[in-house]
């Protein structure tokens, strides 16, 4: 008898840290994810990476989306990963949308970031990414 994949709903924060006060990217793709059949818990705007991996832990999520529009990622992502690190939270995939020039992703994939998008991408493609990141992981 083979046995069935198991299909369940993947929890993805979303989250807007630093000051950057534009969220509109970061509502569409939260609302394609949970089109897409997820469950999105949206954090809103300026919060601290502390904030973020507080409620990456207390919420069980899969996976983190942040949006960083003002170019600090490189030094939001490396506290934000300790964080999730810290808190135990090894197996949660982090993706990152925003204005990142070529020459930052390969530090940011060192770091242990699974995705970065930048403006135009197709919302798809993130579905499909985080999907294939976080279920293509537990069927390995």
């Amino acid at each position: 008898m083979n046995a069935q994949p198991v299909h369940r709903k993947i929890r993805v924060l979303v989250a807007k840290p630093g000051l950057d006060g534009h969220d509109r990217g970061a509502k569409v793709v939260a609302r394609a994810l949970r089109d897409a059949g997820m469950e999105v818990i949206y954090t809103g705007l300026r919060q601290t990476p502390e904030m973020i991996a507080d409620a990456a832990l207390q919420e069980d999520v899969d996976a983190v989306g942040l949006s960083i529009l003002s170019g600090a990622h490189m030094a939001l992502m490396p506290r934000i990963l300790d964080l999730l690190r810290k808190n135990g939270q090894d197996n949660v995939k982090v993706f990152l949308g925003g204005i990142v020039p070529d020459e930052d992703l390969p530090a940011l994939r060192e770091m242990g970031v699974s995705g970065v998008y930048g403006p135009g991408t197709l919302t798809d493609d993130i579905i499909r990414d985080i999907t294939n990141s976080i279920l293509g992981a537990e069927t390995a």
